[in-house]
């Protein structure tokens, strides 16, 4: 006999669970069980990257979620499956709903009448702790009969009563009482096991876990116990013994997941509607904006009537036809004339924009369309590091604006795409090296001193793990190898727990800059979690909202650009005073002699990529007098002894010491690009 776990929280649940997706896949796959369910507490966040782990492995993967449910007043748990697309999509958005429209206390609540009209495609599991759990253990369990029989006939076919032993109060009790009306009532039983962990070795872990997320400490005799060592994920046998007397209950998890089947699309991007004019196609008409974009460019960059504009003019143009043939043939003309329109808006609304940056900026299209003001030829920047049909991902620019503005140009895109079609995307924050040391610390009891000992002797290198700090800090390693020590126990207690718990899902938060524009609304793609203020947050991180075909734009706020404008309204207010021209910034000199004194003389804090103490260091050895000489500077400035040797040979050629030998005689020097990307070419 086969068995199917139809109730499994993983790490995403965030409060409750050690499970790592990928590693209940491969135990199922150990234990020959043919599907699992993943069903997170109130969200479908994991959805994705359990699916892509199930691929290949001869696991069915199952999604689900366990709601909280209001029922009048009173709010229950029911587990909820989707059998097919239509009842995938009706989940999304009723767990989509329940962060909109629903939360209670940080809770999603999903109003019962939610579920009924969008019933369709789903199955629903009703345990101990749903309405009709508590309506069988109160005081009158009559009123269970008529209750679930509503049930039944909203969800016909679809309805199971979830039987459980897992060794928790009222268990035993729900059985028998669940079994009695299922037979009452003409209703299917279904085991679970409620899943928390892996192996029964991992309930402490667990506990320790619960007990961060709930503020507890492990010793406090108050602090709930709403779990058991049981709740671990049992082999088929395991749960053919624990519900021997009950065998239906055991083959009817293997019928539900027979008849739940969901596929996902990935891979395929979906862009949204960009509209152009009527009789003309988005590729005729994003050739004809570029070019009369790029005609724009030349009349300010060249005279016509100099002897050598016809070889400029064929240079950017044969440089644009290029690029627009790779834009198109990769399907991209709808992605740079979405990003044309807003940049446009945040320039015609007084929101500062950034010149550009990234690969993007080695685009004549981007510059034609007005996305960036860097002109790639002058500097020489390839357009291949940005796209290139040999290696075929969606284009990214990096747009920043005003950290004022910002939101206003992603106001801007909500109105203009609808607002059902727009969000930000969720980032997930994890249990980090030095917090969980403190965190495990202070749940287990442990000395405050000890805990900040330890956490204070791992490095501060962003990322780091705990094995990766313990190899890197002597001091770190002895006070967990060395039994002479007075902290040894303690600290290695501490130690062994934070390892288990590194890295686990502890919280959620929002993308830096990434924002979605989804053709449609977006619960055709990913369920939505939405914020304290409000604002609409993609359920699936930036991989995996690519992965179902959503496209991220960049809507990075900058800091420097809104000082900058604030000292554009202060210049300009003067010089209205006294009678003068408004600073336009754009045509500002790059060959200001006062600026490069300025820069000669190291003065650049909070000039940005200018402003470390070794870069003002270099910046007075080299003495920069030219533009050039700023890009080469930031371009070699890396750590590392060849690019060390770059930089002073660069030094010694500005300043005629040519005979300096190039540290590796086999590559030879090239024009460094904007970004420092070429720098010697073999």
């Amino acid at each position: 006999m086969s068995f199917v776990h139809l109730r499994l929280h993983s790490e995403f649940s965030l409060i409750d669970s050690l499970v790592r997706v990928g590693d209940a896949v491969k135990a199922c796959q150990k234990a020959h069980m043919p599907a699992v369910a993943l069903t997170d507490l109130g969200n479908l966040y994991g959805l994705v990257k359990f699916y892509k782990a199930a691929q290949g492995k001869g696991i069915k993967p199952i999604f689900g979620a366990d709601l909280w449910l209001a029922e009048g007043s009173d709010v229950y748990l029911v587990t909820v499956l989707a059998m097919n697309e239509k009842g995938y999509f009706n989940l999304i958005n009723v767990i989509s709903k329940s962060f909109i429209e629903g939360q209670q206390l940080g809770k999603p609540i999903v109003q019962r009448v939610w579920l009924d009209d969008a019933n369709e495609g789903l199955i629903v599991l009703l345990g101990k702790h749903s309405q009709i759990g508590a309506l069988l253990l109160g005081a009158d369990s009559s009123l269970a009969i008529p209750a679930l029989n509503q049930w039944l006939a909203r969800f016909p076919d679809r309805l199971y009563l979830e039987l459980q032993r897992t060794s928790r109060a009222g268990d035993e009790a729900f059985v028998h009482a669940a079994v009695d009306l299922a037979t009452q009532c003409d209703c299917p039983v279904v085991a679970t096991n409620d899943v928390r962990f892996l192996s029964p070795d991992d309930f402490e872990a667990h506990e320790v876990r619960v007990c961060i997320s709930q503020s507890y400490v492990l010793g406090d005799p108050k602090r709930p116990r709403d779990y058991s060592p049981e709740q671990y994920l049992k082999t088929p046998e395991q749960m053919a013994e624990l519900f021997s007397d009950i065998p239906e209950a055991i083959e009817n998890t293997v019928e539900i997941a027979k008849r739940c089947s969901v596929g996902l699309r990935l891979g395929k991007s979906f862009l949204p509607n960009y509209p152009i004019p009527e009789g003309m196609t988005i590729d005729e008409f994003f050739v004809k904006v570029s070019r009369d974009g790029l005609e724009e460019r030349l009349d300010q960059l060249f005279d016509r009537n100099s002897a050598d504009f016809g070889d400029i003019y064929k240079q950017y143009h044969d440089r644009l036809d290029f690029e627009l043939k790779i834009i198109n043939q990769m399907g991209f003309p709808g992605y740079f004339l979405i990003v044309m329109d807003f940049i446009a808006w945040a320039k015609n609304n007084g929101v500062p924009v950034g010149p550009g940056r990234g690969s993007g900026a080695g685009s004549l299209v981007a510059y034609a369309l007005k996305i960036t003001d860097l002109d790639p030829i002058r500097y020489d920047l390839l357009f291949e590091r940005f796209l290139n049909p040999e290696r075929v991902s969606m284009p990214d620019f990096d747009v920043d604006f005003c950290m004022e503005g910002r939101d206003r140009v992603i106001e801007y895109v909500a109105n203009h795409y609808g607002r059902e079609a727009v969000s930000q995307i969720i980032t997930f924050g994890t249990m980090a090296a030095k917090a969980v040391v403190r965190d495990v610390a202070r749940v287990q009891s442990k000395p405050y001193f000890l805990a900040d000992r330890i956490s204070k002797l791992i490095p501060k290198t962003p990322g780091i793990t705990l094995e990766e700090a313990r190899k890197e800090e002597a001091q770190l390693n002895d006070l967990l190898s060395n039994p002479s020590e007075r902290d040894y126990e303690d600290a290695n207690e501490i130690w062994g727990m934070a390892l288990t718990l590194e890295g686990l899902t502890r919280g959620v938060g929002k993308h830096a800059g990434g924002v979605l524009i989804a053709p449609g609304k977006l619960t055709d793609f990913t369920a939505v979690y939405c914020d304290e203020d409000g604002k609409w947050v993609s359920q699936l991180d930036k991989d995996d909202v690519e992965s179902v075909g959503l496209v991220k734009f960049d809507f990075l706020g900058l800091r420097t650009l809104t000082i900058i404008d604030w000292a554009l309204v202060d210049i300009n207010a003067k010089r209205k005073a006294l009678g003068q021209e408004p600073l336009n910034i754009d045509k500002i000199p790059l060959d200001d002699k006062k600026t490069y004194q300025m820069l000669q003389e190291g003065k650049t804090t909070a000039v940005f990529q200018l402003e470390s103490r070794g870069m003002k260091e270099l910046l007075k050895k080299l003495k920069p007098s030219t533009f050039e000489d700023i890009i080469a500077l930031v371009a070699l400035y890396r750590p590392g002894p060849l690019e060390s040797g770059m930089v002073d040979d660069f030094i010694n050629r500005k300043h005629g010491r040519a005979d300096v030998a190039y540290p590796h005689p086999d590559l030879e020097p090239v024009l460094v690009n904007t970004y420092g990307v070429i720098l010697y070419q073999e």
